[in-house]
């Protein structure tokens, strides 16, 4: 008989929700770093008979087969953004608030402790359900392991409905906007700064470009019934070659934030109206979602969690869902506004509360 190997992170997914999140997290898996928890997870899974278990790379499927009417998605990314003295997890009250501190948290293992308790333990849901943690969510798009399913196996991503356990406070937030970034360029030439009128400086040719940012008033658009705000930021700004040379380029970066009423190539549009003067190239670009809440799941689910949903307004990989005509919806524990954040941390009632409501739903008869 194999003897286990004793180094390798182990889950004990028969205790509580808010148990298991602290083990995830405590187990680092920073983008890039997934094997452990990927490892851990198929072991965790190994033995239920009521689920098929499959792995691709460092994501985990698992799937019921019960003959259901509608097969339901339910996922969440197993990987983190580096780690900044937060490690490992501690409890702590706030106002009375009792919290679980340390990096992912909110962002967003909390989600998907809760996923695995239930899958674990719903032997017969009233839906047949996959689900999918997988990979590489917080970097480069090209590397995310939902995106790799969609490509390579994309039978897996098959369903109804979908439910992404980002964090919404347990609440539900309908679709996402979408994200653009794009580089706004200006052009001079290069002269030694003591005979600067000799050349032509391209960082000053950048405040017609700031003076436009400065103003702008992003919209708020309604969405099959709920309300997105917008977003225009610059995120960057480089230029200049020495401290004695007029710089002869400047690059502003600007990242884009628009209402799933847009695709790209009407963000792309926006953007080229808005700075018509300037060079511009889009450099990254992720379509937003419609919230996708006229769909029967989607109202039978809202229903069950007891919720009214909200729009989402960062951009999360419900759009994946969205783009393959499946309607899908953010739901987990954790406030956004902690995502990331040093003090990153999940008041530990909201990981019950996402649990009672995703419980609920998937029990009903």
């Amino acid at each position: 008989m194999p003897v286990a190997d004793p180094t390798l992170p182990v889950l004990d997914l028969r205790a509580s929700s808010i148990d298991i999140t602290r083990q995830l997290c405590d187990i680092e898996s920073v983008s890039g770093n997934e094997r452990g928890i990927a490892d851990a997870i198929q072991a965790g899974l190994e033995g239920l008979t009521h689920l098929r278990v499959t792995r691709h790379g460092d994501a985990i499927v698992a799937r019921t087969d019960l003959g259901r009417a509608h097969r339901v998605v339910i996922a969440g990314h197993i990987d983190t953004v580096p780690v900044n003295n937060n490690l490992p997890t501690r409890f702590e009250t706030i106002d009375g608030l009792d919290y679980l501190r340390g990096r992912g948290t909110v962002d967003m293992k909390a989600g998907v402790a809760v996923q695995l308790k239930l899958a674990v333990e719903l032997v017969a849901p009233a839906v047949d359900v996959t689900w999918i943690w997988y990979d590489n969510e917080e970097v480069a798009s090209d590397l995310n392991g939902l995106g790799r399913l969609a490509s390579a196996s994309p039978e897996l991503l098959a369903a109804d409905f979908a439910i992404l356990g980002e964090p919404s406070n347990s609440a539900v937030e309908g679709g996402c906007n979408g994200t653009m970034r794009a580089e706004l360029r200006t052009f001079g030439v290069r002269a030694h700064s003591a005979r600067a009128w000799v050349g032509h400086n391209a960082i000053h040719d950048a405040a017609p470009i700031l003076a436009i940012l400065a103003a702008y008033e992003p919209r708020e658009v309604e969405v099959d019934g709920l309300v997105y705000r917008e977003g225009l930021n610059a995120v960057g700004i480089s230029g200049g070659v020495a401290g004695n040379v007029i710089p002869d380029e400047c690059v502003v970066t600007v990242n884009y934030r628009f209402a799933p009423d847009r695709n790209a190539a009407e963000a792309e549009r926006h953007l080229r109206d808005l700075f018509s003067r300037v060079d511009l190239t889009v450099v990254d670009v992720a379509e937003g979602a419609r919230p996708g809440l006229d769909a029967p799941l989607a109202q039978d689910f809202l229903a069950a969690v007891g919720a009214e949903a909200k729009p989402k307004y960062g951009w999360t990989d419900v759009a994946r869902f969205s783009a393959l005509g499946i309607p899908a919806v953010n739901y987990g524990p954790g406030d956004p506004v902690k995502a990331h954040a040093d003090d990153e941390r999940v008041a530990v009632d909201q990981i019950t509360e996402c649990e009672r409501g995703l419980r609920a739903w998937l029990s009903a008869s």
